[in-house]
């Protein structure tokens, strides 16, 4: 084996070093003992291999994983803030907040749906687009799509029906493109806007499939904006799929290139079935630096299956 060969395996190894030392301090000259190289050489093949510097990469794992522990309600927002090596109490509550987009209070009150930094082993992975073919290796050449299962308790949706629309382009015909910006101002909502496709049971007559809309919690009373909807929604389990960075201006493609592979993809081989009727299926707006991003309902197949790794 040359040297180049070795470098993914060198860069595994300091993923490894992390995953297992996320509570503890992670120094360059620990990460490169673990990879066999110089510090320098370390790191430069760490950000070629992962497209993130060592520390940017642990700073994400360990928001993930405190993130993962506010939901699951395991301690006090100052315990998780510690066990993940964040110095204050207050310089945990910046960072969470501009990687999730709420406090880490809050994120412990609603667990909401966040599409978390998950090393590969916590991943699905899929690449092919013939049916039936899937590949588990996240170093393939092809564009890798992560997926993961998230639980959602009963909440609200608060949004404004088309009348025909059933895409986003036929809604912003019928209603407006302003709505995400209303919508955006809602006060206590549990994640950003979406856009969803309804199921039968959620339409009224003479209104669309598609239309637009924030998540709230289940008790809120607060007044919702003129022309506006508020619907129960009840708990369900949702397969999230974020596909690769683009570029802003091919938002296009990395949404048609998702749904090619979403239409090709089969959850029961990782024990879930699509459960279309059973809540919306959604999408937020596309952002190249992250990924176009869809959930779809789902169902459990195999009751022994662990989602904790998934979510």
């Amino acid at each position: 084996m040359n040297a180049h060969d070795e470098h993914p395996a060198a860069v595994d190894r300091m993923k490894q070093y992390i995953e297992d030392h996320l509570q503890d301090t992670i120094t360059l000259r620990i990460l490169a003992q673990a990879a066999g190289y110089s510090p320098w050489h370390a790191a430069r093949m760490f950000k070629a291999h992962t497209g993130k510097t060592p520390f940017e990469y642990i700073r994400l794992r360990r928001l993930s994983s405190a993130a993962r522990d506010l939901s699951t309600g395991s301690g006090r927002v100052t315990e998780v803030a510690f066990d993940f090596m964040f110095d204050s109490h207050e310089g945990f509550t910046r960072a969470f907040t501009r990687q999730f987009g709420l406090s880490p209070q809050r994120f412990k009150r609603v667990s909401p749906p966040v599409v978390m930094f998950l090393p590969p082993e916590m991943r699905f992975y899929f690449s092919s687009h013939r049916k039936g073919e899937r590949s588990m290796d996240p170093s393939s050449k092809r564009q890798s799509i992560f997926v993961q299962v998230i639980e959602r308790p009963a909440r609200r949706l608060i949004l404004k029906r088309g009348s025909k629309a059933t895409h986003y382009f036929e809604y912003c015909e019928e209603v407006g493109c302003e709505v995400w910006e209303q919508l955006g101002s809602i006060e206590d909502a549990l994640n950003e806007p979406m856009g969803l496709w309804l199921p039968a049971s959620l339409r009224t007559p003479g209104t669309s499939e598609y239309v637009q809309g924030v998540e709230v919690p289940l008790d809120y009373a607060k007044p919702i904006p003129e022309g506006f909807d508020s619907i129960e929604l009840a708990p369900c389990m949702l397969m999230v799929f974020q596909g690769p960075p683009f570029a802003d201006e091919n938002f296009g493609e990395a949404i048609s290139s998702l749904w090619e592979e979403m239409d090709s993809y089969q959850p029961e081989l990782y024990g879930f079935a699509w459960d279309e009727e059973a809540a919306p299926r959604f999408q937020f707006i596309p952002q190249g630096y992250r990924g176009y991003i869809e959930g779809r309902p789902v169902k459990r197949l195999n009751s022994r299956l662990n989602c904790d790794a998934l979510s």
